[in-house]
């Protein structure tokens, strides 16, 4: 039978609130094209705040708690009623939680951690719906295992003096100068990246939104 219609360009006005090239590039290679707007929002202040209120707060749901914290701080300061995503990434590593290296001996010393082994690495999606028609505020994370490879210590070095680790949640990208030192994954390759897109679809249909409304044709 032939193929419904589309609907018109983007009819849902859809952001970012991250500064992240490679979510950026994932939503485009998938056809949306969204507002980008950073957050300002104090990761480490965030999370203390909730840990003294709450007490001990496991990876997955540190990852959501950023998401969310970000996704509402962009909201308020949206120009125009949009659907705003926030997202944020931590890896955890024998239980513990690291996001990006604070310099190159921590990315070393990590990557010493992690070669040859496997991490699970958890992104947290935050999607609030401003517009009037709207009003959902839903979350959930993605969590996708990573087997990194055995890399020598000349190859840590050498990765590490690119810059790149510092630059990204975990020391790695797999879609960068990092996807060699990835030996395999079990989940949602695109979380890696940094956003799930079968997540956010999800997200979008629980909120009433048809994937197709953000998608720009």
């Amino acid at each position: 039978m032939p193929l419904s219609p589309l609907p018109p360009d983007s009819p849902v006005p859809f952001v970012l609130g991250s500064a992240s090239p490679a979510r950026l590039k994932t939503l485009r290679g998938a056809g949306v094209e969204p507002v980008v707007l950073v957050s300002d929002v104090d990761e480490d202040l965030v999370v203390a705040e909730a840990i003294d209120r709450y007490g001990p707060i496991e990876p997955p749901d540190i990852a959501l708690l950023l998401a969310r914290a970000k996704a509402e701080d962009v909201t308020s300061r949206t120009e125009s009623p949009s659907v705003v995503l926030g997202c944020d990434s931590v890896l955890e590593l024998e239980g513990e939680v690291h996001g990006k290296p604070a310099d190159a001996r921590e990315a070393t010393a990590r990557w010493r951690r992690m070669r040859g082994r496997s991490g699970i690495l958890h992104t947290g999606h935050w999607l609030v719906d401003d517009r009037e028609s709207g009003g959902a505020t839903i979350g959930a994370t993605a969590s996708t295992t990573v087997y990194f490879a055995a890399l020598s210590d000349e190859e840590i070095d050498a990765y590490v003096a690119t810059g790149e680790p510092l630059r990204v949640a975990g020391a790695f990208t797999i879609d960068g100068l990092g996807g060699p030192f990835v030996a395999g994954i079990e989940g949602d390759h695109h979380n890696v990246v940094g956003l799930s897109l079968p997540l956010l679809r999800d997200l979008l249909a629980d909120a009433g939104i048809s994937w197709f409304d953000i998608v720009n044709r």
